[in-house]
């Protein structure tokens, strides 16, 4: 079987070239191409990772971590990630950390130990400092909605508190006065943004921010219905609902139905995300867009311009929520 070496000394170039023609790259001319090309075929040499990794010292592999491996919103961004860098000729590999720091800190070391070139991380329970640390042993990532000053040039992230802000100022702008809000937790950057935009289109409004206003939920369809129940059971007056994700806006409109509240008439709602079902659901949800796909797609580009010297992209760091009107929520007469 041909080696990668027999291919260099039958084109008379370094074992680097050859790895640069197998890569598609740009720096080599057409003629020394040819030559490679030539020598692969007359010694009916097949290029293998193992090869490539040796002779350009890359591994052509990206490692993803994400929070989940389930739902439409992980998914999204895992097949944009995937389908872009598969068109390059690289490779990924994911793994989950559930929120959880020692999970994430496990497989961040996970990919790194792999010989990933470069590391996409939707990283949440790690610390600043550990992400720091990363960059001082001279690991190339890219953050996806997580925003460090610091780092700000590795950070691709959503204007999560503009979007809280304009669930909101929706509802206002509909007549409601009496709003309630089911976050996400808490300890989250993300979430902690868009309840604070909740609350500024609130202050404009001269309208008053109250604890009992506020259920923490953790971003899944179940912490809706405990949500909706929260506020019904304490006596609570709303005639909206704002929900940091769709998933909970479902449990909401979900319980709201087993109690007999009618959807949109009685009850508006607002979700966050705007996830493939959302314009399924019945009513269809109101929500903020979240372009997670092409948050991916640009974590994906921005891999490919600093690690693979890809020159032909542009790469955008900060993307502008956008609100989508469904028939979820309705003027409040």
């Amino acid at each position: 079987m041909a080696t990668i070496y027999q291919v260099s000394e039958l084109a008379g170039v370094s074992l680097a070239t050859v790895s640069r023609v197998m890569n598609n790259n740009a720096k080599v001319s057409d003629k020394t191409k040819q030559k490679v090309l030539d020598a692969m075929a007359q010694l009916g040499y097949q290029p293998n990772s193992i090869a490539q990794s040796l002779a350009s010292n890359r591994s052509n592999s990206v490692g993803v971590l994400v929070s989940e491996l389930h739902g439409p919103f992980f998914g999204d961004m895992m097949s944009a990630i995937e389908e872009t860098l598969r068109y390059e000729g690289k490779h990924t590999i994911i793994t989950s950390g559930h929120s959880d720091e020692k999970r994430e800190k496990e497989s961040i070391e996970f990919l790194i130990g792999r010989k990933c070139d470069a590391l996409i991380l939707h990283a949440e329970a790690v610390s600043d400092e550990y992400l720091l640390e990363l960059e001082q042993r001279g690991i190339e990532f890219v953050l996806i909605n997580r925003y460090i000053e610091s780092l700000k040039n590795r950070c691709i992230c959503l204007d999560n508190r503009q979007g809280g802000y304009l669930a909101t100022q929706h509802l206002l702008n509909l007549g409601h006065r009496q709003l309630v809000y089911v976050s996400g937790p808490l300890w989250k950057q993300d979430a902690q943004a868009r309840l604070t935009g909740h609350k500024q289109a609130l202050n404009e409004a001269n309208i008053a921010f109250t604890q009992a206003q506020l259920f923490e939920g953790d971003y899944r369809q179940d912490s809706g219905c405990k949500g909706l129940d929260y506020f019904l059971e304490r006596g609570q007056k709303f005639t909206a609902i704002v929900c940091a994700n769709d998933e909970m806006a479902s449990g909401v409109m979900s319980r709201a139905r087993q109690l007999g509240i009618v959807v949109p008439d009685e009850l508006s709602i607002v979700g966050f995300d705007n996830i493939i079902y959302a314009s399924y659901l019945y009513p269809t949800l109101t929500t903020i867009d979240y372009p997670i796909y092409d948050m991916g797609k640009m974590a994906a580009y921005s891999i490919l311009k600093t690690v693979y010297n890809k020159k032909d992209v542009q790469v955008t760091p900060v993307f502008v929520p956008k609100l989508k009107v469904r028939n979820s929520s309705i003027q409040h007469t």
